[in-house]
């Protein structure tokens, strides 16, 4: 169930002393959703580290209000470092994702120096340290994972991670591919469409909602970092994308049985593969590619030039074999980084 009440501490001050952290006059806070300089400035500072990381910039109001707006508060918390000035210089955001799973960004303003910057680092890892102990407290854990990321290409913050403590777990491939227009066809209509005892459809009701929940959760058990996620979690998550639409959300099923299931967002001009996973029982059916082929006909029926998605780049069930043959191609490498916080006066249960 999503809590009443965030699990997280809203004070800054009650987790990290950043007197002494800090050059003189610099403080730590929260950024006010409300304040247009504020959204502005975080925007500013997104697209920056984007910039710097992977050569361009993606993110706008709304990435940034999905993360500090009053809606999302009961699942994140928000710190930043001000200059004595007054100027937004570093931002810090948690998201208590799933039990054990603790999302963590991390932008610091690129055009600072190494010492000011590396402060305004240290200080928001020691602020995510102090919500991973709140969070993984509220929810009963022993300890609780932060996992972070960083672009492949941005030595400064895979240096600052590995310095603070996290360890680089993971790769991702960031796909990418063109659609056109007569691709519409691929399917013979992307609400609906049948072939060999497969049927791929548009969700449609609670119903239907709670089998792609149910479908995803047993996909992807055995991948990597998989941690159990309620219904009311996931779709409270995905309500929250900026690029959220019902009508991206497809199921597909195997002799009238909930099988597979693609949730698709809209992007731009883009439209992007948030997930698509199969059920084991129904592997080797197509179900994939046919799920694959209706988001490429469903884009480009909508006008649009392209379809994203990420994979696993170390998944041993080589996955982008079949994005590949299907036209994906990668345009950027991301990493996941994670550390694990002990949870004070949690002790271990069992054996």
């Amino acid at each position: 169930m999503i809590p009443e009440e965030s699990r997280f501490e809203p004070d800054p001050d009650e987790l990290v002393d950043a007197q002494g952290r800090l050059p003189d006059g610099w403080t730590v806070g929260t950024p006010d959703p409300d304040d247009l300089d504020d959204v502005r400035r975080l925007t500013e500072l997104l697209r920056a580290h984007e910039r710097e990381g992977r050569g361009w910039a993606g993110a706008g109001k709304q990435d940034v209000l999905v993360e500090v707006s009053d809606h999302g508060l009961r699942t994140r918390e928000n710190v930043v470092v001000r200059d004595d000035a007054g100027t937004i210089r570093a931002w810090g955001s948690v998201h208590d994702r799933a039990s054990g799973r603790m999302l963590f960004v991390h932008v610091v303003d690129r055009t600072l120096d190494e010492t000011p910057a590396r402060c305004c680092s240290d200080v928001l890892v020691a602020w995510a340290v102090g919500q991973a102990r709140e969070v993984g407290s509220a929810r009963g854990l022993t300890t609780q994972q932060i996992d972070t990321g960083a672009y492949a290409d941005d030595e400064r913050q895979q240096r600052w991670l590995a310095a603070s403590g996290f360890r680089r777990v993971r790769t991702w491939w960031q796909m990418t591919r063109p659609v056109t227009p007569d691709e519409r066809t691929l399917v013979d209509d992307p609400a609906r469409w049948e072939r060999d005892g497969v049927v791929v459809r548009l969700v449609d009701g609670e119903d239907d909602l709670r089998a792609v929940h149910d479908v995803l959760e047993t996909a992807f058990t055995d991948h990597f970092n998989s941690k159990p996620e309620t219904f009311d979690e996931f779709l409270f998550r995905l309500r929250e994308d900026p690029g959220h639409r019902w009508d991206h959300w497809w199921i597909a099923t195997v002799d009238g049985e909930p099988a597979g299931a693609l949730v698709g967002t809209e992007s731009g001009s883009s439209s992007y593969v948030a997930y698509v996973g199969v059920v084991e029982r129904a592997r080797g059916r197509g179900v994939a590619k046919g799920l694959l082929r209706t988001v490429i006909a469903d884009a480009a029926a909508r006008g649009r030039d392209a379809v994203g998605l990420e994979v696993d780049a170390d998944s041993p069930t080589g996955a982008d074999r079949l994005y590949r043959s299907m036209g994906w191609e990668t345009s950027y490498v991301t990493q996941s980084w994670h550390r694990d916080v002990p949870v004070p006066g949690r002790a271990p249960t069992g054996p």
